[in-house]
């Protein structure tokens, strides 16, 4: 009974602080949209539409954020197949497949910086085949962004659908003597269908929703999310109409999120798999291993600026190699203050947000709490995920904005916990489902409780999935820009932050440095809970 009052407060205490930090200040945002004076009126929505081109905005975002989409499905499927279809080296598979991830160890806000040095005029490659570069400012430089930042998403998706299509059934299509594309599309496109689509809908969502590449690279096409930020941030911050614009934004993010939902539960499931070895053909082996190398050739190029130009005495003029640049952004005392206000609040966001899902987790997945409850909290994450980074950190400007809570560590950390809970949540409870539900039986049957039960059984299980989580927490808090743009100050400034200031002086070389110091905090991060994770496994099978 004691253990059952315990858990009900347990749930009810997590499904309190959603209510207070996610669900409150998101109504609060309609209030200001629609009310003005107490009093509904839609004025603060006709000032948005007449005073610009709010509606040539939100086409444009809705036009490059699907084609980015569609782009960056269509290379992570040829990859995806490169690495399940193919006789490859195992060698070259592995290393392909962890290449393409390295976008995500760096903030998008660096991505417009990295084109434009790298195949940009008077870019590094640019220079070397002595070509003319074309203009990056604008559709073509927010396409060839946006596809790079969802990519290594999207090629986790499709590959993770990919392996659990039982390819047994290519070989019976081929045995039936089915032609190779009737093939392809009958045991391998009809199976993946619902990866593929929710692939598109998750890049569309990323990239609609992101505020750093356009906010350097996006030239005359105006996005919704740069629109948001001068609104909020120009010479006269209007409140009323940013809330609108943030109610804009959310709309395609709501649609996104329920089809994503929607194709969740059409993903087909096999009862069982086999090894399977593609059919010889060295041919395809050949043409798949170039495509794939140049993918991921492309990528690395795209980012080797950030770790020469600081090293060059002028770039690109004068390419002689200094050090000044390093030595002079480590003694500005703004600059070690951001990397160490970084990674002071991902440490906590890592720690705190990974307890917190853990919890939930717990309380959805091993608990005896009535089904309402454990909806209330699946629900609780399915409404943080919709949420925009921008939508969610001006809510939380509204609604903190004149308290002591502005600008503080506290309420990045808060809006970094919710911002990113979804994933974690949901990671913590497929590994704890995975689980058996007897362990609980046989520990009551020994004399334990509920809560020893998880710290004695479950958490020694959970482990690796703990590492994955406190991993993607650290990293995401890390590189963020959209979350945080509204809630910093001088006092609370961070890595992301500190870049766009650079920015705006043109101190690319500091920027530079910054992304570099990003990049490998991230890299030893990653590195750790992943020989954290391989330890804990090879403990684990040793028992």
């Amino acid at each position: 009974m004691r253990e059952s009052k315990t858990t009900t407060f347990l749930s009810w205490t997590i499904i309190a602080f959603f209510l207070l930090a996610l669900l409150y200040p998101l109504i609060n945002s309609f209030g200001v949209a629609f009310l003005e004076e107490g009093q509904f009126t839609l004025q603060h929505f006709q000032n948005v539409f007449q005073t610009g081109n709010i509606g040539q905005i939100f086409k444009n975002s809705l036009v490059i954020a699907l084609s980015s989409a569609l782009l960056s499905v269509f290379i992570a499927f040829l990859m995806a197949f490169a690495v399940n279809f193919t006789n490859m080296s195992p060698g070259l598979k592995r290393a392909l497949s962890l290449l393409i991830m390295i976008p995500m160890l760096l903030p998008t806000i660096t991505y417009g910086f990295t084109i434009i040095y790298s195949i940009g005029n008077q870019g590094l490659f640019t220079r070397l085949l002595n070509i003319d570069a074309p203009d990056f400012y604008g559709f073509k430089g927010l396409l060839l962004g946006y596809t790079i930042y969802t990519l290594p998403v999207t090629f986790l998706m499709i590959n993770n659908g990919m392996s659990f299509i039982d390819k047994r059934f290519t070989l019976v299509s081929r045995l039936m003597g089915d032609k190779y594309f009737k093939r392809l599309w009958t045991t391998t496109l009809v199976p993946l269908l619902p990866s593929l689509g929710a692939a598109v809908i998750q890049a569309f969502f990323m990239a609609f929703t992101d505020y750093g590449i356009p906010s350097y690279i996006g030239g005359n096409y105006e996005v919704i999310a740069t629109s948001l930020y001068n609104q909020m941030l120009g010479t006269i911050p209007n409140f009323n109409n940013g809330a609108v614009i943030s109610l804009m934004m959310l709309l395609p993010s709501i649609i996104s999120m329920a089809i994503l939902h929607y194709l969740d539960k059409q993903s087909i499931e096999y009862d069982n798999f086999s090894d399977f070895r593609a059919k010889e053909n060295k041919v395809r082996d050949l043409c798949f291993a170039i495509l794939a190398i140049l993918v991921v050739a492309f990528i690395l190029m795209i980012f080797i600026p950030i770790f020469i130009v600081p090293f060059t005495e002028s770039w690109p003029y004068n390419l002689s190699w200094t050090s000044k640049h390093l030595v002079s952004a480590f003694r500005d005392s703004t600059i070690t203050k951001a990397f160490t206000n970084s990674v002071f609040i991902s440490l906590l966001v890592a720690v705190i947000g990974t307890a917190l899902a853990y919890l939930a987790a717990i309380l959805t997945t091993r608990s005896k709490q009535p089904a309402f409850i454990k909806k209330a909290i699946d629900l609780m994450a399915t409404i943080s995920n919709t949420i925009p980074g921008m939508v969610l950190g001006l809510a939380f400007l509204l609604v903190i904005n004149g308290t002591p809570l502005k600008s503080t560590f506290t309420i990045i950390i808060i809006a970094n916990i919710i911002h990113y809970f979804s994933t974690p949540y949901l990671t913590l409870k497929s590994s704890l489902d995975k689980l058996s539900k007897s362990w609980e039986t046989t520990a009551a049957l020994m004399g334990d409780n509920f809560f020893q039960t998880v710290w004695r059984i479950l958490t020694p299980n959970a482990v690796t999935a703990l590492f994955e989580v406190m991993s993607y927490y650290f990293t995401n808090s890390m590189v963020t820009i959209s979350a945080v743009v509204f809630l910093y100050s001088t006092r609370t400034i961070l890595m992301t932050t500190k870049i766009q200031e650079l920015q705006y002086y043109n101190k690319f070389n500091e920027v530079f440095i910054l992304s570099i110091m990003l990049f490998l905090t991230n890299l030893i991060v990653r590195a750790l809970f992943n020989y954290l994770s391989q330890r804990n496994q090879k403990k684990m099978e040793a028992h």
